[in-house]
């Protein structure tokens, strides 16, 4: 396929995170919660330097080293030069916001802004609650920086200055594990709100910390602040476990390839030239200027000092009437499938599954996927509980979920002293799968409950991320689940899968083949629809049958979050596609594939992504909804999210980000329509018909009550 016409991931990704920053800049978003915006377009930003940043200098580090052209120095630059035009632009949003804040008596004030009250309130503070935690690192000849800077701290760059003496540099790492970031501090007037950043505080007590131990005239502190690649070489040492070769993997990471380096433009040159040479940079395109502030990530936990408005309204998660109707977990299920909708709905149901298996007499064995949980996590607690009570608990940790790494070996020591059996999966296969399978005896035989979702086991993530949850007692789906957890357990089998699409066994193949049937159906004259929610949209040969299926006049919507290179809309191509992106609220998260297929609609939810990683070289699982009410469910909410006209961007080959239009039809703002929805669904007030004519919008879908308004 030729180049021009797909478009680059990496420069799709930070297309991706500019719609994050429109949030920002949004008037009709609630100013506590722009703000927070900012926090997450950060958060993104150092997530794309650690990794695709990295792998595109690893790349050019490869074609140079064997005198090939690099392409990948093109795209390096590119991307570099369009992070550094959003970052202007953060720039400016940010001290926007700052004066808006003050118009709601909100102050974000610096050491040079306070009264000397404040600033005494300030000293008590620092030497009361910050002082302990400050461990200064004095800078000289024996200090290696890059081994000693932690990728995910700020820093203060201190420089001690005194006549006819040699500058005397010291490092201090902002203790945001120990303290929050944010200060609120005594006001001057009882009606205003005061807040003061850590950093900021610090510097206050720079003397605190340095006089009498050090002789200085002047002192100053600049933040400063390191990203690393965020790729790890994983030993193949066959005589250490892969738990073992994981932690040391980790403790490569700490002393990884510095991507970037971020430092406060106001920064004086010298104390730049010494800060770099500290960390032997030579790569100039890593280091870039900055504001104040790094670590800007953790303003996504801004607070609300002030009315409650100043963020969005509450929407309380919603009960599941199936499950609250029943007298217990497994009765409501064996009812027939249910189909849950995070954060719209409650995640305490699937909790809840578990804590009734972890005591129920009937049930013989519990088996999962762990993938990232919460850091307090009632899933953990109750698999634990379960085994204690002697049931038979096998757990699946993977080890390699990027940055949750850590996390994830201590709970599968804990795991594993509470005598659950652990498995770690395959070092060449990543596991993604989103699988619970409970098995019980009932009237004497065994009977399996199977949930298959598109988002992990996470009471955290899911009250932010969107996410489907199927729980069924479907023989022929609860079968094939607990066939993809012996595949996992015993890797060299070749199970067969007659209706689950799993990767890397058969998922590609299901795809290619059910796009393949919408262009015969396209060529015989018959109606041809596909429908596409993704997070990522970027393998090669999927984009490709997609481009061949518009071209016969298959009619095909996608709505991708993230990387999107496939280029809807282009004359002789894509002519048939069209191409939109929701960022809201909520993270959207599912996986969802609609197939028109003549009328009898086949329709899967899956934890892959259309990427070449989640179809070859992972374990995912996608099922396909059998039930027709559900079916409709999602439809349903499919065509809400297609007619978004207040969130919703257009994807298309320019990669600027416009706004769908709403010309003379009314505001719909998909993730309070689809609440509002699933509330109405579960009273059961009214239920919506399925689609029948997809070219029209069903009106009751997209009433928007007063939490949309507030919103507007």
């Amino acid at each position: 396929m030729k180049n021009d016409v797909l478009m680059a991931k990496e420069l799709s990704w930070i297309s991706f995170n500019e719609r994050v920053l429109q949030e920002a800049q949004d008037p009709s978003v609630p100013i506590i919660e722009r703000v927070r915006f900012l926090g997450i377009y950060s958060s993104n930003q150092d997530e794309f330097f650690k990794v695709k940043i990295a792998e595109l200098k690893r790349q050019v580090m490869i074609d140079e080293e064997n005198n090939q052209n690099s392409p990948a120095r093109q795209l390096l630059k590119k991307a570099l030069a369009r992070v550094k035009q959003l970052g202007k632009v953060f720039d400016k949003t940010y001290k926007e916001l700052m004066e808006e804040l003050k118009t709601h008596n909100i102050y974000l004030l610096d050491e040079n802004q306070i009264s000397e009250t404040q600033r005494e309130w300030v000293r008590n503070f620092f030497r009361a609650n910050v002082l302990k935690h400050i461990s200064p690192v004095i800078i000289n000849e024996n200090i290696d920086l890059v081994t000693f800077l932690k990728d995910k701290y700020p820093y203060l760059f201190v420089k001690m200055s005194k006549k006819n003496k040699k500058d005397q540099y010291a490092l201090i790492e902002i203790p945001t594990d120990n303290l929050p970031r944010f200060i609120q501090i005594p006001s001057d007037n009882r009606k205003d709100k005061v807040l003061m950043i850590l950093d900021n505080v610090i510097r206050i007590g720079l003397n605190r910390i340095f006089r009498g131990l050090f002789d200085y005239d002047e002192i100053c502190a600049y933040t400063v602040k390191m990203n690393r690649d965020a790729e790890y070489d994983l030993s193949a040492q066959i005589d250490r476990t892969l738990l073992e070769n994981m932690s040391q993997s980790l403790k490569q990471r700490l002393i990884a390839m510095p991507v970037r380096v971020a430092y406060d433009r106001e920064m004086p040159k010298g104390m730049v030239e010494q800060f770099i040479n500290q960390l032997h940079i030579k790569d100039m395109d890593s280091v870039m200027d900055g504001g104040r502030y790094h670590n800007f990530k953790d303003f996504i936990s801004f607070p609300n000092v002030g009315r409650e408005y100043l963020e969005h309204t509450k929407l309380p998660a919603l009960n599941s009437n199936r499950f609250d109707q029943a007298s217990n977990m497994f009765q409501a299920i064996a009812a027939g499938d249910i189909l849950l909708y995070y954060p719209y709905h409650s995640f305490r149901y699937f909790t809840e599954l578990l804590r009734q298996a972890s005591y129920d007499p009937a049930v013989r064995s519990i088996k999962i996927n762990i993938y990232r949980v919460a850091s307090n996590s009632r899933v953990i607690n109750s698999l634990i509980d379960a085994a204690n009570n002697g049931k038979n608990v096998t757990v699946v940790v993977e080890l390699k979920a990027r940055f949750d790494e850590e996390n994830n070996i201590r709970w599968a020591s804990r795991l594993t002293e509470a005598g659950v059996k652990v498995l770690f999966g395959m070092p060449s296969l990543k596991i993604h799968s989103k699988l619970c399978l409970i098995t019980r005896i009932e009237n004497g035989g065994i009977v399996r409950y199977a949930h298959i979702g598109t988002g992990n086991f996470n009471e955290k993530t899911a009250k932010i991320y969107t996410d489907f949850a199927l729980f069924t007692k479907n023989q022929d789906l609860t079968e094939e689940v607990e066939k993809v957890f012996d595949f996992i357990e015993y890797p060299y089998t070749r199970p067969k899968f007659n209706h689950l699409m799993v990767s890397p066994i058969n998922s590609r193949k299901k795809i290619y083949e059910l796009i393949e049937n919408e262009v015969k159906n396209v060529q015989a004259g018959l109606e041809a629809r596909i429908i596409l929610k993704v997070n990522n949209l970027v393998d090669k040969a999927l984009i490709d049958k997609l481009y061949l299926a518009s071209q016969a006049g298959v009619k095909i919507d996608i709505i991708v979050r993230g990387m999107c290179s496939l280029l809807p809309g282009v004359p002789g191509l894509s002519d048939n596609i069209k191409g939109i992106s929701i960022v809201d609220r909520f993270l959207e998260h599912p996986r969802i594939m609609y197939f028109h297929n003549n009328g009898d609609v086949k329709l899967y939810i899956s934890s892959a992504d259309w990427m070449t990683r989640n179809l070859d070289l992972r374990i995912e699982v996608g099922t396909p909804i059998y039930d027709p009410e559900l079916k409709n469910h999602i439809l349903n909410i499919l065509n809400i999210q297609l007619n978004d006209n207040m969130k919703a961007r257009i994807i298309n080959k320019e990669q600027d980000n416009q706004y769908v239009q709403r010309g003379n039809h009314r505001k719909i703002r998909s993730q309070i329509a689809i609440y509002e929805y699933v509330q109405t669904h579960e009273r059961n007030l009214s239920l919506l018909n399925p689609i029948a004519d997809e070219k029209k919008t069903d009106k009751k879908t997209t009433k928007v009550k007063k939490a949309d308004k507030k919103a507007k």
